[in-house]
């Protein structure tokens, strides 16, 4: 089956996007789909995959990770899908209907030259782990070690509405990171739904540096709930403050934040096109090929890299 696709990144968090208005395709077709354009060894790669739908009347968001699993939210992919919406719609905000919630968009000065920005608004956080569920730890984990996980580092859950588990170090070990991202990714019995894993530094009080191990992905560049998940956490526990901007850097990029007392989070970030083909799936083996690339966004590609360079001096 023949796709047209935009392949884009939200603070280098990067994915093929589908226009799927009009495509009729099941849950388990469209994790095929993911499978084959997210491989990386593969014709197009990818953090995994976004479609836009509308039903109803309303515009519906969708992302597969690259395993196929399909997640509750991914907010740096919601950006994207609202840029296709706004720019194929004629619209300049929306609410997006994502698996288990809502979110609000709305386009944004540019927050760089040549960079197009997009305002979202994610919530309310929630610190109840029996909705993961999270097993034998109590009603909710602020700052504290699970001891199954590691026995120093002080963790705080919570979900956007998907599950991360966030700890806040001097410096990030890549290698504990990845232990423990591993771990939760294995699905144990107490963790069945498994959990993103974010390690955050606190670099000024208004701005956080944050790495994550994405469940479905692995070590990711950037993740959007993270970053949202992160930004209250750190407000929640007086490092930085509810209803102040903070800038939050990754290793892609950054966006900034605005966290609220009652668990919404305001993300203001990207929404990157790279280039638009068109590429063909094969159903049967789960592989993509034939990829057509019709054109690239080189003026957008050249203005985001030197945000990213900036971001990644002042880490």
């Amino acid at each position: 089956m023949r796709f047209e696709i935009v392949k884009c990144h939200g603070s280098g968090n990067d994915f093929p996007l589908i226009d799927a208005r009009g495509i009729a395709l099941d849950d388990a077709q469209w994790s095929i789909v993911a499978r084959a354009l997210a491989d990386r060894r593969g014709a197009v790669g990818g953090d995994g995959l976004l479609i836009m739908q509308e039903s109803h009347g309303h515009i519906r968001f969708r992302m597969w990770n690259a395993d196929g699993s399909e997640a509750e939210t991914c907010l740096n992919g919601v950006r994207c899908v609202a840029r296709m919406a706004f720019e194929r719609l004629g619209i300049d905000r929306a609410t997006l209907h994502l698996m288990r919630s809502t979110v609000e968009v709305s386009r944004e000065p540019d927050l760089a030259p040549g960079v197009h920005t997009v305002r979202e608004v994610a919530g309310p956080a929630s610190l109840d782990i029996g909705e993961w569920p999270l097993l034998g730890e109590g009603h909710e984990i602020v700052e504290r070690p699970i001891a199954r996980l590691d026995p120093v580092l002080a963790f705080t859950a919570v979900a956007m509405p998907n599950p991360h588990l966030v700890t806040f170090v001097d410096a990030i070990d890549e290698a504990a990171l990845v232990r423990i991202g591993e771990a939760c990714e294995s699905a144990p019995d107490w963790l069945p739904n498994r959990a993103n894993v974010s390690f955050v530094r606190v670099l000024a009080p208004d701005a956080i540096y944050v790495r994550t191990f994405e469940r479905g992905v692995g070590l990711t560049d950037s993740c959007g709930s993270a970053m949202a998940a992160s930004a209250f956490v750190a407000a929640l526990t007086g490092r930085t403050a509810f209803d102040r901007e903070v800038i939050v850097r990754n290793k892609g990029g950054l966006v900034t934040a605005r966290a609220e007392g009652d668990g919404m989070v305001a993300l203001s970030g990207n929404a990157t096109w790279e280039w638009e083909g068109a590429v063909s799936v094969d159903f049967a083996e789960a592989l993509a090929g034939d990829l057509n690339v019709a054109h690239h966004f080189n003026d957008e590609i050249a203005a985001w890299a030197i945000v990213a360079e900036q971001s990644a001096a002042a880490v």
